[in-house]
């Protein structure tokens, strides 16, 4: 009998957003700033998001642990909510330079 082939259409998203260009692995790293970092950086450099880049790299971070659920561990899901107040922290200190 052949093996079923499962199609993860949320894996083609995070891999191939047509908003960023996400690093390999970004959601995989242990510190929630450099986290933070790659995900600005992708949003800063899209040319094909349709909103501000911080609202697009929260959206793929919000994404990504939706759509995880129940298979991230504490740890890990704690990580990736932390790099959201990164995040936050890394555009609100970009608004405080342009002022």
């Amino acid at each position: 009998m052949a093996k079923r082939t499962v199609k993860r259409w949320s894996r083609q998203v995070t891999e191939t957003s047509d908003a960023l260009d996400l690093d390999s692995g970004v959601f995989s790293r242990e510190d929630p700033r450099s986290i933070a970092r790659s995900l600005k950086r992708s949003a800063d450099h899209s040319k094909r998001r349709k909103s501000d880049p911080l609202r697009s790299a929260m959206s793929m971070l919000t994404f990504y642990i939706n759509r995880a659920g129940k298979n991230l561990s504490k740890t890990r899901r704690a990580r990736l909510e932390a790099a959201k107040d990164e995040l936050r922290d890394l555009y609100q200190h970009d608004r405080r330079k342009v002022a």
